[in-house]
Order: structure tokens, then sequence, then C-alpha cells
């Protein structure tokens, strides 16, 4: 146990997101849980019952963390700014997506945080992330348990993660310098308002058919995540998008046909 007369330390840049989570004691847990391994940024995704003496009760004196964790309305919002997103799940996906375990999604999130906020995200008590919530994340961590039992309580699955940040961190000291400049990684909202674009401009050369998408975007995101896009690249390909976008409207004018024929919401490449 640490002592009444120690400094307290916090491990800065890593986020924990609860989307909506049904069980106000399951919000206080996670809080203490965070605090003992100096992990303090909580944000909750419209929480079912929230404020509540039950969370605030559970925190057992972590309730610093809830009076600070911001309440949103969507997953998109919780993350925004992130540059790294490690989904937990406790099932298998139609979709192949990178899983790591525990130990190896903690050490990913404390080195992407050299480039900018990082987050951990839980999916709900009863049924997890959704497939699109899932789009988010760069990675998924899996903690291995009993086949014959392995439902995990959700506090009890942030503070396993939290501990390997902690451990993995030095006990939430900063992590060293790198000697090369760092990449200035591309956000989740970044890469996500990218994904937007492609996908009208996709629809609009008739290569994607909304009416039948399929599973093109859902392949799209997990190929741009899995890239690590920079936020250079990523204004090189709104560039490009926006650019193809200016062409169908000078072959629209060009073919003598009202300017109001051009692809429906055209925008700037950056």
């Amino acid at each position: 146990m640490t002592e009444q007369n120690e400094e307290p330390r916090e491990l800065p840049g890593v986020r924990v997101v609860l989307v909506e989570p049904s069980h106000p004691g399951n919000v206080g847990a996670v809080a203490r849980a965070m605090k003992t391994m100096c992990v303090r940024d909580l944000v909750l995704v419209n929480p079912a019952r929230y404020p509540s003496a039950e969370a605030t009760a559970r925190a057992s004196g972590a309730d610093d963390i809830l009076a600070a964790a911001p309440v949103v309305e969507t997953v998109d919002e919780a993350l925004a700014g992130c540059v790294f997103v490690v989904g937990t799940t406790a099932r298998r996906r139609h979709l192949p997506w990178p899983v790591v375990d525990a130990a190896q999604g903690a050490g990913r999130l404390l080195e992407e945080r050299r480039s900018g906020p990082v987050a951990l995200l839980f999916g709900r008590e009863h049924s997890g992330l959704t497939n699109e919530e899932v789009e988010r994340c760069n990675a998924l961590v899996r903690i291995p348990a009993n086949p014959g039992y392995s439902s995990l309580n959700l506090a009890a699955a942030a503070q396993i993660l939290c501990y390997e940040l902690y451990r993995q961190s030095g006990e939430g000291g900063p992590m060293a310098d790198a000697d090369e400049v760092p990449r200035v990684e591309a956000t989740v909202d970044e890469v996500s308002g990218m994904l937007e674009h492609l996908r009208r401009v996709a629809t609009a050369v008739e290569f994607l058919d909304p009416q039948s998408p399929r599973l093109l975007m859902r392949r799209l995101g997990r190929l741009f995540n899995r890239a690590r896009l920079e936020r250079t690249e990523v204004q090189i390909l709104r560039g490009l998008l926006a650019a193809v976008e200016r062409k169908l409207r000078q072959e629209v004018t060009t073919d003598g046909r009202s300017g109001d024929s051009a692809p429906r919401n055209s925008e700037g490449g950056t």
C-alpha cells in the first residue's frame, strides 16, 4: 500500500472511456481502480444513472476523479483529440481486428502516448462495444480468463489494465523522451472525418453503392487504423479527395448541365 505521506503520482495522457455504463456502482469502482494506479482521466458516455451517491460510495475516496469526469453523448466526443485507442472486447468479431493481451495493450498505449493523448475504451456491461465503436479503435485488448467462466466485472477489467499501465510506466513516472522527433499522429476525429470524406467521394464516382455498401467502409477504416496515419498524411488524402470533387464539378459544367448537379456534400480537403 502507498504511505499516506507520499506525494500523489499521476499517469497523464491516458483516458479511460466508459460507454453507457448501466450501474453507477461500476462507475465508482472504476474510478477507484484508476486512482490506485495513478490514472485520473475518466470520461463517461451516456451513463444510465449519474451523478449518483452509489458511485461516490463505491469510489471510496476517488470521488475527485468522478467530479472531474465529463459526461458526453457520443464516443466520438469522448475520443476527440486521441491519437491511439485500445478497445476492450470479450468476443470475436466478424471482421478480424488486431487483438492483444492486457500487457501488450498497455505497452502500446504508453508508447503511443508520446505522440498525444491515448484512450482505453470500455463497452457496456452486458453487450460490450458495437461494431461502429470498434471501428474507432486501433487495436482491441482481450484479457485471458477461465474458458468456463470468462465474465469479468467492468471494474475488475479496468483494474487489470490500469495496473499494467502503472507497472510498465515505472510506477507512474514520465516516459523517457524518444531520441527522434516524434510523429504527429492523426487524431481519431481527424481520421473519422477523412473516412467520411472518402465515403462521399466514393459514392459520387459510383465506386460505392449507398444502397448496398456491404463492408467496404469498415474495411477501409480498419486499413487506415492499422496504418497509423500522421496528421500530414490525412491532410494529403483530404486534399486528393477535394481535387477529385473539383474535377467532378468541372466535368459537370463542361457537359452543359446545371452546377446544381455536382456531387452533394462536397467540402474542402483540409
